[in-house]
């Protein structure tokens, strides 16, 4: 650094032959010295203020480039669980149709087996009506047979023959 205050107080001039008066010259070092002295003090103020705006840039500046990284890492964390998301979807919808396939392969399973088993009730209603029909004309054979035209008369004789008899018992009776 130049000159301080100090010097100025200090300096020391040489006497010459009419040479400056010297109450105004020590006067006007004062003036200088005080002015001075408050240059330095507003030097040193803002050199400090400097020094603190600095300190709070730097703060700053790390915060902004703290700020920008989590900005990055959260970009980041956003496309990695979109991303994840997606394949997630992607899997299910795969799981979803291996289900929607099976469950549709097994429906058409049962429907197979309830249209075999329905053909085999029909087979079996087949056959249970050929043989009732067969069991229904056998009785109507039965029924239809003469031997109830045999029966029948049989019946007729013998009512005849109980006829004869009883005619005979009240004949015999009114006898004696």
């Amino acid at each position: 650094m130049g000159i301080t205050p100090l010097d100025i107080h200090n300096k020391e001039f040489t006497r010459g032959f009419r040479g400056y008066d010297e109450d105004e010259v020590n006067e006007f070092l004062d003036q200088v010295i005080k002015d001075f002295e408050k240059v330095i003090r507003e030097k040193k103020a803002l050199e400090e203020r400097v020094n603190d705006s600095e300190e709070k840039l730097g703060h700053f500046s790390n915060i902004e480039e703290t700020l920008n990284r989590s900005i990055l890492v959260a970009q980041e964390t956003a496309d990695e669980v979109k991303n994840n998301a997606n394949k997630e979807s992607k899997l299910i919808i795969k799981e979803a149709e291996k289900n929607a396939d099976r469950i549709v392969n097994d429906a058409l399973a049962k429907s197979r087996q309830v249209s075999m088993e329905i053909e085999e009730l029909k087979k079996q209603a087949k056959v249970f009506r050929t043989r009732l029909k067969m069991l229904v004309e056998a009785q109507l054979d039965i029924i239809d047979n003469e031997d109830w035209e045999d029966l029948f008369e049989l019946d007729t004789e013998e009512q005849e023959g109980q006829q004869l008899e009883s005619a005979y018992s009240s004949h015999s009776q009114s006898d004696s």
